[in-house]
């Protein structure tokens, strides 16, 4: 059986007339040379020429990221929040995007949404980049005649939940780094500069010091196993990624396992509060029922435990229990957000209640990460003081044993 495989899209330049008959020009894309051409007629514009855009020969295309899409959201709300018109915008929001392969994306849903389908359609052909979350926002918001409203909406919770997981990042990344470094450090020493030193002992005629020994023992080691030793360093963190993507126990227990570090669990801990709150009340502000919200909330979990909790969740309010004793009965949520839900169900103000539950937890993840990070910074010093230093003490040392001798 024969399959068919999907035409590459590629940019476009064309010159041509609009409706009024007054020259225009731009970029479109498309697979082919008449398929622009029919696009472009779509929009009333009368094409006369239409040729590839040329691509440098060295071109790396930049990935699309999450915070590419945040801006994106960002723009095209208040693009519409000023009256332009959401075809225009597209255009306008495109010319200003720095990144090329965000704006190759924004044209081609451009042509799409100029060529009568509608917006929510249009991203969600692309769920590599617009999620459910956002898709379902952005179709709850045509439907209501709001769409204005429902991307500024979801600009700023693309921004909230942007901000907050760089945050995470910082906290992960920088000890990471310096430790990596660290150990790249201690390797080149091992392998560079205490053979030098080995060389210069045997003519000593003297026991070396036991602390001298180990290093130079660890120094062979390295010097005869350092392309395993690297091997097996890339292949555990590929095991490991690899693990996590493929077995939903494994990637569990190391979540809980996460969730029981010292002050980075704490970290992890604050920040899926705060996410589960930002989620539940943005989708639940935008009208989307309670039950589709918690299925978009536990999607955007980041944590399988608290994925697994959200689901129990929903099912317990499909079964028709109040939300609040849903949340209690986990055991996994913290008593001012069961505090804050059971007054937003009585009072009528969930969304509300949850974004200040929101607000305050993503406050307490800034804290504790501006804490861990002052905490680090001298802490890794000393690791680095302590691995490179002992090194050289290491090596220094017999030669002030036999100053002190002569």
């Amino acid at each position: 059986m024969a399959t068919v495989t999907a035409a590459k899209t590629q940019m476009y330049i064309w010159q041509g007339t609009d409706r009024q008959g007054r020259p225009a020009q731009g970029e479109a894309v498309g697979s082919s040379h008449a398929l622009v051409k029919a696009q472009l007629r779509k929009q009333g514009i009368v094409a006369k020429t239409v040729k590839r855009k040329s691509q440098p020969f060295f071109q790396t295309k930049k990935k699309i990221k999450a915070a590419d899409i945040a801006i994106f959201a960002r723009q095209l709300a208040t693009m519409m929040k000023a009256g332009v018109p959401l075809v225009q915008s597209f255009d306008i929001v495109a010319e200003g995007l720095e990144n090329p392969s965000m704006r190759d994306l924004v044209l081609e849903i451009k042509n799409e949404v100029a060529s009568g389908t509608s917006l929510a359609a249009s991203i969600g052909k692309h769920p590599k980049y617009f999620d459910d979350l956002f898709t379902s926002l952005v179709a709850a918001g045509e439907q209501a005649g709001t769409l204005e409203t429902m991307l500024d909406r979801v600009a700023t919770y693309k921004e909230k939940t942007e901000a907050l997981k760089a945050k995470i990042k910082k906290a992960m990344t920088y000890p990471a780094a310096v430790v990596s470094v660290a150990v790249i450090v201690t390797g080149i020493l091992l392998v560079k500069v205490v053979p030098t030193f080995a060389t210069t002992f045997k003519g000593f005629g003297a026991n070396l010091p036991a602390f001298t020994l180990m290093v130079l023992h660890l120094s062979e080691i390295v010097q005869a196993w350092w392309y395993i030793i690297i091997f097996a360093i890339f292949g555990a963190i590929f095991a490991f990624t690899r693990a996590r993507r493929q077995s939903h126990k494994f990637a569990e227990t190391t979540d809980r396992l996460l969730l029981r570090v010292p002050v980075i669990g704490d970290i992890v801990y604050n920040s899926v509060i705060a996410r589960f709150a930002r989620t539940l009340s943005t989708t639940f502000a935008a009208g989307v029922p309670l039950v589709d919200a918690l299925d978009s909330v536990a999607g955007a979990a980041g944590s399988i435990p608290y994925h697994d909790a959200i689901k129990r969740i929903r099912d317990d309010v499909t079964a028709g229990q109040q939300l609040n004793v849903s949340i209690k009965a986990t055991n996994m949520f913290p008593s001012m957000l069961n505090q804050m839900v059971s007054i937003g169900e009585e009072s009528g103000a969930l969304d509300e209640m949850l974004e200040k539950v929101a607000v305050h937890y993503e406050a307490v993840v800034d804290n504790m990460v501006d804490s861990l990070t002052a905490l680090l910074e001298p802490l890794i010093m000393a690791v680095l003081g302590v691995l490179v230093g002992g090194l050289m003490i290491a090596m220094y040392l017999p030669i002030f044993m036999l100053g002190s001798v002569m």
